[in-house]
């Protein structure tokens, strides 16, 4: 199965798919029949950022993780594409952390991402948007509000909750935070990408369990 792969861009770029201004340092992933599309138009937006320097906490991160994609930056200096680090799922990541955790130089480095994660919030919009998750979808498992929010508001990766719409707690703009996360969460949609199919036939074979759950959780 050949890596899925996310390209930070060195110049100005725009998401081919959702029409986007992605601007300099972007995330993206390259497709045939799309050019350039965002993680979020991709369907990795859910996934966590583990930077490289650590080879067995990524190796134990990646074999843990359902879906993963290979982080790569052009370096002028070489002339070549050099890795940058991996996207992994959240759990995946927090797995391998765990069985790693009787090494202290792994400790230490959980500690400094945990920092940087922390840093990379804005806590009070996280807690504003997790509030308008709850008010739309008040039959939501308890906690999922500050989990999708937390996904949906990270700076880096261009998601859902970056936009100006999210930004002004838009019903739609939140639905679609929501949406993601039961996908990613409460179906086997990532297990179908892994097995080679294209995002929107996976979308397909999910949409209507998606939808479901949508239902179930917004009603009073």
């Amino acid at each position: 199965m050949n890596d899925i792969k996310v390209f930070i861009t060195h110049r100005e770029v725009q998401c081919d798919e959702c029409g986007e201004q992605l601007g300099r340092h972007a995330w993206i992933t390259l497709q045939d029949q799309k050019g350039a599309v965002c993680l979020v138009c991709a369907d990795l937006d859910h996934l966590a950022y583990l930077p490289a320097g650590n080879s067995a906490l990524t190796r134990r991160a990646r074999k843990n993780s359902r879906l993963s994609a290979l982080v790569l930056k052009w370096s002028r200096a070489r002339k070549q594409y050099e890795r940058q680090g991996v996207l992994v799922e959240e759990r995946a990541l927090e797995q391998a952390e765990a069985e790693c955790a009787a090494d202290e130089t792994v400790r230490a480095a959980a500690r400094e991402r945990a920092a940087e994660r922390r840093a990379e919030l804005d806590e009070k919009y996280i807690e504003s948007f997790a509030r308008r998750i709850r008010e739309l979808y008040p039959r939501a498992p308890a906690g999922r509000e500050m989990a999708i929010a937390v996904h949906a508001c990270r700076k880096y990766s261009g998601r859902v909750g970056r936009s100006s719409s999210a930004k002004a707690l838009d019903a739609d703009a939140v639905k679609l935070a929501v949406i993601a996360h039961i996908r990613h969460v409460e179906t086997d949609y990532d297990v179908l990408l892994t097995r080679g199919y294209e995002r929107y036939e996976a979308r397909e074979r999910v949409r209507q369990q998606v939808e479901e759950m949508l239902d179930k959780w917004q009603t009073v």
